[in-house]
């Protein structure tokens, strides 16, 4: 079935479902990350190195990143994991992208598709 423009539940629920696969992502990246809290510092370079490539449209989440940041692990985990719109939408921009391994990352995925609703078995 394809997704017209006027068909809103269907894009609803791809969104949702795109929403709350982010959010396990980020559930997994955070297990990572209080196992081994140098991979934050590692997330920081990435941040600054986003930040000096100045990319405009990012520019908001970028700073607010760095803000986030800045108030320590656990504070930055509890917003990376919030279940809100704002969340996700810094969730699309999270400097902890490259924090899994191709294959961690390839093995939830595999499984996450899995459990997508509709799928095809």
């Amino acid at each position: 079935m394809a997704i017209g423009m006027n068909d809103s539940t269907v894009v609803s629920e791809f969104a949702r479902w795109r929403i709350a696969r982010s959010l396990a992502l980020h559930r997994l990246v955070a297990e990572k990350v209080r196992r081994d809290p140098a991979l934050f510092e590692r997330a920081k370079a990435t941040l600054a190195r986003w930040r000096r490539i100045g990319d405009a449209s990012t520019r908001r989440y970028d700073e607010e990143w760095d803000r986030i940041m800045a108030l320590g692990l656990e504070a930055t985990l509890a917003v990376m994991l919030e279940e809100s719109e704002h969340a996700a939408d810094m969730r699309k921009n999270s400097p902890f992208a490259g924090i899994l391994t191709y294959e961690e990352r390839q093995s939830f995925l595999r499984t996450w598709e899995a459990k997508r609703p509709g799928r095809a078995k």
